[in-house]
């Protein structure tokens, strides 16, 4: 992913050189198609600016965001063939941006689907692309950022693009996981520092009370994560996917733990054990650049009294959930919680019919998501953990849902990524910035409307005490003072 973010962006384009008459029908042709696909202006939420400079103001008496198109043809290659990535690819060649709130413009994919579902509107949008250029980006077009130009293609075809990430090898082996971890997470320390709180945590954060800022709302998730856990001083506690180390150390801190966590990202770990030498818990805390499957009793590891995964085992792959939960299994002491904190889908309460399927095939959703930023990503339902879990012995104690915390959190990070939008361009390129803002504003949209969800399950294993209490009224008592060290 380095690679393909590190180049800044040449300087914004000269004006429209065409022919007035020629940008005239182009723009009357554009604002025919937003008619078709969202309704006249009078009914949209949102305002369009087209090539021209001319205005079309929303309905609305406070446009949610503003559409603004650079170029004729940036409709065509937005929309035309329809595919969610050809929408994101579009905004990443710069042919268009929005201005003001991407969670809300990302609203709009239920209204394109449903547009895109009938063979009318299908016939009458074709007719009109047809009348908008396909190639108005040129050799010397300033807008196309230089890792497009450098590329050899033709830029004004999106599905010929060569950006993203390939992988090599077979799905979720070893190397390939270790390489699509890298390519997500290695983009550069400092780059993850602009958006994420002090901690870095990057998972769901926790809103007791829904006016809390990152930092307060970060430290609120792993002490809850703590407190499920039920943590005791001296007891051995494994994260598998540790990030930078922010859980591991606050346990530490916090209950006394001795904590493990692993990782496969170098970045990542070392940025870790630097925070954990300036806290003086070498002696307690350790990370590891090593795949989970790796962990074995025969290595002279210990069994772990607790072990907690957050925003990991989205990278497991429905084919391999059993063999994750099996080697949690194995490595969990009788008795012992094991925690699994992540993305599931959320199944629609009812099915979607024929043309509507259809319309969601040719859509392509999350395309854009495997291309540019998790490779082999794959999200499961919640039911498919506990159904494995279960089957393998482990007995379910507690599920809670924290969708809508999960859309709050991105909503900070992409204010605060957007906030740091020059930092973000010198760290990653103006690519790597529109890659991240248009993937998050995508994600908050996704978790408020329930397309997917956050799961928190709570597995205890059998052959011990597990030392649950009788309810949950110790998760929410006030915060217990740090325990001393043993």
């Amino acid at each position: 992913m380095t690679d393909l973010l590190q180049k800044l962006p040449a300087p914004p384009r000269p004006p429209n050189s065409a022919e007035p008459a020629t940008v005239a029908r182009h723009v009357q042709s554009a604002r025919t198609i937003m008619e078709i696909l969202f309704g006249p202006p009078a009914i949209r939420a949102f305002s369009v600016r087209y090539p021209d400079g001319s205005l079309e103001s929303a309905g609305a008496p406070t446009p949610l965001f503003t559409l603004a198109l650079k170029r004729a043809g940036s409709l065509s290659r937005m929309f035309w063939p329809p595919s969610e990535r050809n929408v994101g690819e579009a905004y990443l060649r710069d042919d268009y941006d929005i201005e003001g709130n991407l969670e809300a413009a990302a609203g709009l994919a239920d209204l394109l689907i449903d547009r895109f579902s009938s063979p009318q509107i299908l016939l009458q949008l074709a007719l009109v692309m047809r009348t908008l250029p396909r190639n108005d980006h040129t050799a010397d077009d300033q807008t196309v950022t230089p890792e497009f130009q450098s590329s050899g293609l033709e830029v004004a075809a999106p599905t010929s693009l060569d950006g993203g990430h390939t992988t090599s090898g077979s799905a979720h082996s070893k190397a390939r996981d270790a390489e699509v971890i890298r390519y997500h997470y290695d983009v550069g320390n400092d780059f993850y520092a602009l958006w994420l709180d002090a901690r870095m945590v990057y998972s769901c954060a926790y809103f007791p009370e829904g006016t809390e800022d990152l930092d307060a709302a970060q430290e609120a998730k792993l002490e809850h994560l703590c407190r499920k856990l039920r943590l005791k001083p001296g007891e051995h506690l494994l994260d598998i996917g540790c990030g930078w180390g922010g859980l591991i150390i606050y346990a530490a801190q916090r209950y006394g733990v001795f904590a493990t966590g692993v990782t496969l990202s170098e970045a990542q770990a070392s940025l870790a054990r630097e925070r954990i030498r300036a806290a003086g818990l070498e002696d307690r805390v350790k990370v590891e650049v090593r795949d989970y499957r790796d962990l074995g009793l025969g290595e002279g590891e210990a069994r772990y009294d607790k072990i907690v995964s957050v925003g990991m085992f989205e990278h497991v792959g429905r084919a391999n959930l059993q063999a994750y939960v099996q080697q949690v299994y194995r490595l969990l002491r009788p008795g012992g919680l094991f925690l699994n904190h992540g993305i599931v889908v959320v199944e629609a309460a009812v099915p979607p019919g024929a043309v509507e399927q259809l319309a969601r095939l040719v859509f392509r959703q999350k395309t854009f998501m495997h291309q540019y930023v998790f490779p082999d990503g794959e999200l499961v339902y919640t039911h498919e953990v506990l159904a494995h879990a279960e089957r393998l012995g482990f007995e379910t104690r507690d599920i809670e849902s924290l969708r809508e915390h999960y859309a709050m959190t991105l909503r900070h990070w992409v204010k605060r990524l957007e906030d740091h939008h020059a930092e973000a361009v010198s760290s990653v390129g103006e690519t790597g910035y529109r890659v991240w803002r248009f993937y998050m504003g995508g994600c908050a949209w996704a978790f408020s409307t329930g397309r997917i969800g956050l799961s928190q399950m709570l597995f205890s294993k059998p052959g011990g005490r597990s030392s649950l209490p009788l309810s949950r009224a110790d998760l929410y008592r006030p915060s217990p003072s740090a325990p001393e060290k043993r």
